[in-house]
């Protein structure tokens, strides 16, 4: 294949003049809020304005679709980052509310075209949990914004080439 002749898009992570929205679940605050620092860390690193950034707090993690949604169908915002922590309990509980946040993000993503990035925590214990909110694992707040910032940028290069 000669990649002199293939174009190639790629998003970056510039965040200069990008608006972006954060959704956060309260439940599990004291991850999420580790989760937020992360997010808002990577955000202002990439030169989002703080001004550029609308975070809206939810119950719980099962709330977060539909916060996102509205967001989405706003046309406010370049993307929307979704922080939150489910952890497994004794119940099949966080089976279902796992898998109900999981599908309702992406489903909102498509729903929108509109970069909608799932950083919300499934693990089976608390100390899982703390070493992917800034530990351990690194955080996984700042790497849904990396995510959200690449994908915004991607999609506007991909809008330049239709």
């Amino acid at each position: 294949m000669n990649t002199n002749k293939t174009t190639i898009i790629e998003g970056s992570f510039e965040g200069k003049g990008l608006k972006i929205a954060i959704v956060a679940s309260r439940f599990n605050e004291f991850i999420t809020q580790k989760l937020l620092q992360g997010a808002m860390d990577c955000l202002l690193r990439h030169n989002v304005s703080e001004a550029d950034v609308t975070l809206v707090w939810v119950p719980g993690s099962f709330e977060i679709p539909l916060a996102a949604d509205c967001l989405a169908k706003s046309k406010q915002y370049n993307a929307v980052i979704c922080l939150g922590t489910i952890i497994r309990g004794e119940t099949p509980h966080f089976q279902y509310v796992a898998s109900e946040t999981t599908k309702g993000v992406a489903k909102v993503m498509l729903d929108n075209n509109l970069p909608v990035i799932f950083g919300v925590l499934t693990t089976d214990n608390i100390e899982q949990a703390v070493n992917r909110a800034g530990t351990k694992s690194g955080n996984k707040g700042f790497n849904a914004a990396q995510s959200a910032l690449e994908m915004a940028n991607l999609l506007k290069q991909i809008g330049k080439k239709s």
